[in-house]
């Protein structure tokens, strides 16, 4: 799924004016204005009020329990109500952080939307804007999942476990991922492991305080999820992989046919190879980059659409959440917005799969944030990795092609000198990477998030986490913990 490249060493010049995100904080400097220090100290707050909603209105946990298990991690300062800097309304569903006194920084407002779950307001709205805030009315799923046999509800059958299962081995596994001190670097904190094996549950395990209802941030095993949902409209033919985006670049009023990135396909920017400049990666999320639309109520299709050229497309392979947020943007323009783009996870994928307990956040315009922001449980992961398991197969109908499947288990070109460790928004086993299992494929996410697909042992492994990371800290090693389960069943 490639095509001959058209652009020129022309073009990537004059797009060099294009990428200028930190412009801003360049001048604010030589104006004694420290723009990151004041923009982080923003989006700090956004962070804490959206956690805060999320955790108390979609997890449904307790407030003690978000901020030990979610807040502290970061090592941001934090407010709490019993000082009078939070304000929650459990009516309403919103939080409030900051906004007292002569307080410099700007109060950030969070507020749960029906099927949606917590948007950021932006620091200029307040909680007078709510009605203006996007929300899901779809019904929920009929049927109760606890009378349902899995995988399409909850029930579970009794019947003995295969007989070729080791599962002493399998214990000894799960032992080691909820083991704080297994591995060099500590700060793990597992809140569930799940194994389906031929389709079956055979080890389920939660921490103290969790259990299979428990929903929490999966961060970026999101981008699996909406490539998925992409892949359904280029099965359409309302997407196309190496045909134009067709989306409106910033800034407006530039000749689009002489703007270079018209070069950029669907295909590039799930590779994460669209050739745009680095932000995220380059260190400045939360003030030129994602993290304004994650935690500052900045819009996520905005700034991806300013970013300048500044590589061929599909040549050089550079994590941005932003790739992900304008193929899920174009996904919006093919669907045309409205109900029909807030509903089509559920009706399309979702509900077909029994995920009952799904949610994928948007940002306050609306816009799907599918690189990071979906709520879930472990047994919907485990839904998820199924469908790909039974070759995108669910109750007779074939919900996303065997050759989708292929093209997202396919190396990126850009990735050929690497390791070709990335497809299309799921990792691959790493070239030569020791213990991995050569066919085994992950969607992974911050703190410890996992979905692992083994085809060849008829396993999907979902690890869910709360880990603590530091700076070169490779975090938990999802693949040794895939090895020792993979022991369990003959490997």
């Amino acid at each position: 799924m490639t095509r001959p490249r058209t652009v020129r060493a022309l073009a990537l010049v004059i797009a060099f004016s294009l990428a200028a995100p930190s412009s801003r904080a360049s001048q604010s400097r030589r104006d004694g204005y420290d723009y990151y220090g004041a923009t982080r100290a923003l989006v700090r707050r956004g962070t804490q009020a959206l956690i805060l909603c999320n955790g108390l209105f979609v997890s449904e946990r307790s407030l003690d329990e978000v901020y030990a298990q979610e807040l502290t991690f970061g090592g941001i300062p934090l407010l709490h109500p019993r000082d009078g800097g939070v304000t929650i309304d459990r009516e309403r569903r919103t939080v409030l952080v900051g906004g007292g006194g002569n307080d410099p920084i700007p109060a950030m407002r969070a507020v749960y939307r029906q099927g949606l779950g917590a948007v950021i307001l932006s620091p200029r709205q307040t909680f007078a804007d709510i009605e203006a805030l996007p929300e899901l009315t779809l019904p929920p799923l009929a049927g109760n999942p606890d009378t349902i046999p899995w995988p399409d509800g909850d029930l579970l059958s009794d019947a003995p476990l295969p007989a070729d299962i080791d599962l002493d081995a399998l214990a000894a596994a799960s032992n080691w991922a909820f083991d704080p001190e297994a591995q060099p670097q500590p700060a793990r904190t597992t809140i569930s492991v799940l194994v389906v094996y031929g389709g079956r549950i055979v080890h389920e395990r939660y921490a103290p305080g969790f259990d299979r209802t428990t929903r929490t941030r999966i961060y970026s095993v999101s981008k699996s999820i909406g490539v998925t949902l992409i892949g359904m409209l280029v099965e359409r033919g309302e997407l196309s992989l190496d045909g134009p985006l067709g989306l409106e670049w910033l800034p407006r009023g530039r000749d689009a046919d002489t703007d270079p990135r018209q070069a950029i396909t669907l295909e590039d920017l799930l590779h994460m190879s669209s050739g745009l400049e680095s932000v995220d990666n380059a260190g400045n999320a939360d003030v030129t980059g994602s993290g304004l639309s994650y935690w500052g109520g900045a819009s996520s299709v905005a700034a991806a659409l300013s970013r300048g050229l500044v590589r061929e497309p599909g040549t050089h392979w550079d994590y941005e959440n932003y790739d992900t947020l304008l193929a899920v943007h174009a996904m919006k323009r093919a669907l045309g917005g409205g109900q029909a783009y807030l509903e089509f996870p559920r009706r399309a994928l979702f509900d077909k799969l029994g995920m009952r307990s799904t949610i994928v956040g948007t940002d306050r315009m609306g816009d799907f944030m599918l690189s990071s922001q979906i709520y879930t449980n472990a047994r919907d992961l485990a839904r998820f990795g199924l469908l790909y398991l039974r070759g995108g197969e669910w109750n007779g109908e074939q919900l996303i092609s065997r050759e989708w499947i292929d093209f997202v288990r396919t190396p990126a070109p850009s990735t050929a000198a690497t390791g070709r460790f990335y497809g299309g928004q799921w990792w691959l086993s790493r070239e030569g990477e020791a213990g991995a299992i050569p066919d085994a494929f992950s969607a992974r996410g911050n703190r410890g998030n996992y979905i692992t697909i083994v085809p060849s042992l008829e396993l999907v492994v979902v690890r869910r986490g709360l880990d603590r990371s530091a700076a070169g800290d490779r975090g938990f090693d999802m693949t040794e913990f895939v090895r020792r389960v993979a022991k369990a069943f003959g490997a």
